[in-house]
């Protein structure tokens, strides 16, 4: 398989994978508190769950690389403006993420239910994620 082919789909599933990780625990979490269990953002990081994380992790790890090999490969300035809008967007976006593990990693150990902060944080994320997808659907110049 050529490079460049492989380094995007690489790059496609990184991010198929976060979104759709993110996703899945946002709806066990939805439905969980909607039966009634307010301890649900807290049990996020408890086995199965802690395999959706670690994938998310990976993925996150991921895209800046096979990103980068991408610019590289087919020769886009990095000064491109959606080029660094994306980027200033994906470092908070993951700063947010890893504070929100952070969070809810505390909130398990306290037994304790979820805050609107929590909430507020997965949301962030989350929105920043998919404007990033736009951001590299669209490729404005």
């Amino acid at each position: 398989m050529e490079t460049l082919t492989a380094l995007k789909a690489a790059h496609v599933a990184a991010t198929v994978v976060l979104l759709l990780s993110a996703l899945g625990l946002a709806i066990w979490v939805w439905r969980t508190r909607r039966n009634g269990d307010a301890s649900a953002p807290a049990r996020t990081l408890q086995r199965p769950w802690v395999f959706v994380w670690l994938l998310m992790g990976l993925a996150l790890l991921s895209m800046p690389f096979t990103g980068w090999w991408l610019v590289h490969l087919v020769g886009w300035p990095l000064g491109q403006t959606w080029l660094l809008a994306s980027s200033v967007i994906y470092t908070v976006a993951a700063l947010a993420w890893f504070w929100l593990v952070v969070r809810l990693n505390k909130l398990r150990k306290a037994k304790v239910g979820g805050g609107k902060f929590t909430f507020a944080l997965a949301v962030f994320s989350f929105v920043c994620f998919i404007a990033i997808a736009g951001l590299m659907g669209a490729k404005p110049v």
